[in-house]
């Protein structure tokens, strides 16, 4: 049986909190891409992208095994 994916703060790929990094790493793609694509977001949301940062960086938890 497969282990369930688990998002996790990076701690290996992370600029600020390490969350684009985790998200890079959950999704298997580059991480400079991700944090693009989520600079465009925050922009295009008006800072409401920020917010999201934010919240996530007190809610999703710091990977383990790193």
């Amino acid at each position: 049986m497969q282990q369930p994916k688990i998002l996790y703060l990076s701690n290996k790929n992370r600029k600020i909190a390490g969350f684009c990094g985790g998200l890079a790493e959950y999704f298997n793609v580059d991480p400079t891409m991700v944090r693009l694509l989520y600079v465009i977001f925050t922009l295009l949301s008006m800072g409401t992208g920020l917010l999201v940062y934010l919240i996530a960086w007190l809610i999703v938890p710091r990977n383990p095994k790193e």
